[in-house]
């Protein structure tokens, strides 16, 4: 579990709170569990169960280079492919995301790979959204749009992909809509 407290991914255990029949102050007889809670083995801090259900730091390093991955073949594959600078620019992110021995030749290996059967970049982006919180699921959408800017303006198929993979993080048509925006905006300025 992540602890608040220890800033950090640590062993925890699952705890029972139990009522007991105390004669003179002392407990003598269990009665019925009345709660659950989780305990940090490192700083003994107690959590309700809840806290299982948000992301550790480990989970994430294992989310955001799949997703990236994914998000970058989806948008080269939907533009221009063979661009230098938007392929450059889709190996540098995912080299950002964790994977830094990535490549051109890994990335040729991918576009063909996914070429070939498909992508389904549902499970992927599905999985970093949960690990998320506002505006990094803009952060991350405006990012891959500029793989698709780095050649140019974007293309009708490059903005259909950019919405898809913004629906896939969660991002409503509309949020969708900004960073697209918003992205070209600061291409033409800068």
């Amino acid at each position: 579990m992540h602890c608040h407290r220890c800033g950090g991914d640590r062993r925890y255990e699952r705890c029972h709170g139990r009522r007991w029949v105390h004669v003179l102050s002392v407990p003598v007889l269990p009665l019925d569990r009345i709660g659950e809670h989780v305990q940090c083995r490192s700083c003994r801090t107690r959590y309700r169960v809840g806290v299982l259900a948000l992301p550790t730091a480990e989970a994430m390093q294992e989310a955001l280079p799949v997703a990236s991955l994914a998000a970058v073949t989806t948008m080269l594959r939907a533009g221009s492919a063979e661009s230098l600078a938007a392929r450059r620019r889709a190996i540098q992110i995912v080299q950002t995301a964790g994977l830094s021995g990535y490549d051109e030749i890994t990335l040729a290996a991918d576009l063909a790979a996914a070429d070939g059967c498909g992508l389904d970049i549902s499970a992927p982006l599905s999985t970093l959204a949960a690990h998320l919180t506002p505006p990094a699921p803009e952060w991350f959408l405006a990012d891959v749009i500029r793989v698709g800017l780095a050649d140019g303006p974007l293309s009708g198929s490059e903005r259909s992909a950019a919405r898809l993979i913004a629906a896939h993080l969660g991002l409503s048509a509309a949020q969708a809509q900004d960073v697209i925006v918003r992205a070209e905006e600061n291409a033409a300025a800068g």
